[in-house]
């Protein structure tokens, strides 16, 4: 009895797409010589647009934070919910109740004012960690703030102020672009700000991750000044409230790098002497939507 012999059949489609391929791909480096060289320059442009690109970012961080051409952000008007809203609210009754706020636009700056910036302007630095330009200033009383403004309005023939505390609230919660966050940028304070868990002391503004508008610092690195007295919160709706017409202590908002994690979040408010000169007390810019001399806004 004779056998008949199956071979097996294999599907050869697959290998002839395979070896298509191939001979395209070599066709290529025969027919075009600089195709390779082609492909690299394209690696070399990409690479050189991402290291000019970071090194504008960089230079601009250092014109916003060593000189007189500070980061303002716009804070587009709105309404929002001013005071405590979330779990920590029994901790004091400095936050509540929460309230109603509708604000005009203004600007803000992106990054705490820094040592090297109340130099050029003062002419000294007062503060107790000197140990870099970027760090935010600190040591200064809310009266040495609005002298440093003073100077800086006459020297740039604009019209900085400190942020009230409804604007400073409604800018570290993200503006418009709020997305609820406890801290300002986030629910990790350790992503969005320095203080004493991760802090042994002041680090340069902007090198944790900003919030919603761009803002850096405003959870941690230092307590800043707002422009208001201190007073207690009431339930009634405010329309750019400017806080009571005198008092015996002035706001200062954010928490710092020598305090608990709690007194980083967004509502947090604490008041201080306006004489008052704390290592961990500084302040930022603000100026209104419409600033002076300036036809492009």
């Amino acid at each position: 009895m004779t056998h008949s012999s199956h071979r097996p059949k294999f599907p050869i489609f697959p290998f002839i797409l395979v070896g298509a391929a191939v001979l395209v791909f070599l066709w290529l480096f025969v027919s075009e010589p600089n195709f390779n060289q082609r492909a690299q320059e394209v690696v070399r442009i990409d690479g050189a647009a991402r290291r000019e690109a970071r090194i504008e970012r960089e230079e601009q961080y250092i014109r916003e934070t060593t000189t007189l051409e500070f980061g303002m952000i716009f804070v587009e008007g709105g309404t929002f919910l001013m005071g405590c809203t979330d779990d920590y609210c029994h901790y004091t009754g400095r936050e509540e109740p929460a309230h109603q706020v509708t604000l005009s636009s203004f600007y803000i700056g992106k990054y705490e004012v820094t040592q090297a910036q109340w130099e050029l302007v003062m002419g000294c630095n007062p503060s107790y960690h000197r140990i870099g330009a970027n760090l935010p200033i600190g040591q200064v009383s809310w009266y040495d703030a609005q002298e440093f403004i003073s100077k800086l309005n006459e020297l740039t023939d604009r019209h900085f102020r400190l942020p009230t505390e409804a604007e400073w609230e409604f800018a570290a919660r993200g503006g418009n672009k709020s997305r609820g966050y406890i801290f300002s940028g986030g629910n990790n304070l350790n992503r969005v700000g320095w203080f004493n868990d991760n802090a042994r002391g002041l680090r340069p503004v902007g090198t944790r991750q900003p919030n919603e508008l761009g803002i850096y610092d405003m959870s941690g690195n230092v307590w800043e000044w707002v422009y208001d007295w201190f007073g207690y919160y009431c339930s009634e709706a405010k329309i750019n409230p400017t806080g009571p017409s005198d008092g015996t202590v002035r706001v200062k908002r954010g928490g710092s790098w020598f305090g608990q994690r709690r007194l980083s979040r967004v509502s947090s408010r604490r008041g201080l002497s306006p004489e008052a000169r704390w290592h961990f007390v500084g302040f930022r810019l603000a100026h209104s939507y419409k600033l002076k001399n300036d036809t492009e806004k």
